[in-house]
């Protein structure tokens, strides 16, 4: 099965593997550690592989994707509600630890994912910090 998959249908399925395990992580353990480092790592990662994609195809292919047909609408629309959904949470929490929140959910906007996991990794560093630095 593997060689009739193309490069593309690799990528969508290792995302499955990839963030199909950590869902169930989140959903079946009674309690998780939140890492700082995980987040950074993820952040770089996707941005990494952002920039070889805008390398490779351009700019110009995200506005196409998501703006010729219903299908690319209705993911453009999950995309900026999960964001705002995930900024609902992240923000006050931010607000807590002094974040600058205007420019880190400015970066969001412009990134999506890839600012959002670079936010929780200093939302994570910063509130690790203050319970060490209180006990």
């Amino acid at each position: 099965m593997l060689q009739t998959l193309t490069a593309y249908e690799i990528l969508f399925f290792a995302g499955i593997a990839i963030v199909g395990p950590l869902i169930l992580y989140l959903a079946l353990s009674a309690k998780y550690t939140e890492s700082a480092t995980l987040a950074a790592v993820l952040s770089a990662g996707f941005a990494a592989f952002t920039a070889v994609t805008i390398w490779a195809e351009g700019v110009l292919p995200v506005y196409l994707n998501h703006s010729s047909n219903l299908w690319g609408v209705q993911v453009w629309y999950d995309l900026l509600i999960s964001v705002g959904i995930a900024l609902l949470f992240v923000v006050p929490r931010a607000r807590k630890v002094h974040m600058n929140c205007t420019a880190w959910v400015l970066l969001v906007g412009a990134t999506a994912s890839i600012g959002l996991l670079a936010m929780v990794a200093r939302l994570f560093w910063l509130e690790q910090d203050a319970k060490d630095s209180a006990a």
